[in-house]
């Protein structure tokens, strides 16, 4: 019995959309992009011309209420995020929403409260989950390879002055800056991978000349569940690198690029020192 791909609209459609979710959904068979709404109007109109995709919403409003739609992925900035999922979930869209979730954790607890109401699916874009790497340092931890895990240290680089996404060095629309962007991957994939969660957490952070209201750089002590310390190191000012290293009682584990998908990942065990 065939079944017709589930019809998603993207909200907020920019740079990531074209060079990481178009790629993406061209190789699905169960998913596909039936419009999007962004801001610029006639930047709208030239995308979904060049990609062949059939509805150029005007509104937000228009798109989240379009029964040619069932579900929204959400790609705005991320002070817009609350918003754009409560009107999708007042539409009965199931959602998809990109991280970070929201501006604060009352934000976050609103939306999924909001979808827990409706009956609706909704879920944050945690992509890291789902890389291959990523399950493997879950299972191995698991599975005691290292012994009891006590240290863990993950690290997510990049050089933000060059990204095409200006808006992330604006306070009033970005969650934070290297933080908010990109050590919430961080975050998720050490209490992925450790199966812990976070206790506390103590940050240092400096800003520059071009991180506007946010941080450009920081560094983050987590205090963990199962007595595990962690520490999550971002820069939006250094070269491409990301790492995810975990230290047990027995050995360790890394995966340098464990955090990318635009590179090869290598995973190394050590055993006895």
């Amino acid at each position: 019995m065939s079944h017709s791909p589930l019809r998603f609209a993207i909200l907020g459609f920019g740079h990531h959309a074209v060079r990481r979710l178009l790629p993406a959904f061209e190789r699905s068979e169960q998913a596909v992009v039936t419009g999007l709404w962004r801001r610029n109007l006639e930047a709208a109109r030239e995308n979904c011309a060049e990609h062949g995709i059939a509805h150029c919403f005007a509104s937000r409003e228009e798109l989240c209420a379009s029964p040619d739609v069932d579900a929204v992925f959400i790609t705005s900035p991320d002070a817009m995020h609350r918003d754009d999922t409560l009107l999708a979930l007042r539409h009965g869209k199931a959602v998809l929403c990109e991280k970070p979730l929201a501006m604060s954790a009352d934000e976050s607890r609103e939306m999924d409260e909001a979808a827990r109401a409706a009956g609706l699916l909704f879920g944050v874009a945690q992509n890291f989950r789902y890389n291959r790497s990523v399950d493997y340092l879950e299972e191995q931890i698991a599975e005691g390879a290292i012994g009891a895990a006590q240290l863990a240290h993950a690290e997510f680089s990049y050089p933000a002055q060059r990204s095409a996404r200006r808006w992330i060095a604006d306070g009033t629309l970005a969650c934070g800056g290297p933080i908010g962007d990109v050590g919430v991957h961080c975050i998720d994939t050490l209490r992925y991978v450790l199966r812990s969660d976070v206790v506390s957490v103590s940050t240092l952070a400096s800003r520059d000349a071009d991180s506007g209201d946010v941080e450009a750089v920081a560094s983050m002590q987590l205090e963990m569940t199962n007595g595990i310390f962690a520490t999550v190191t971002v820069s939006a000012r250094a070269a491409y690198r990301t790492l995810i290293e975990v230290t047990g009682s027995d050995g360790a584990l890394l995966a340098e690029n464990g955090l990318t998908v635009d590179r090869p990942v290598d995973v190394e065990q050590r055993l006895a020192g």
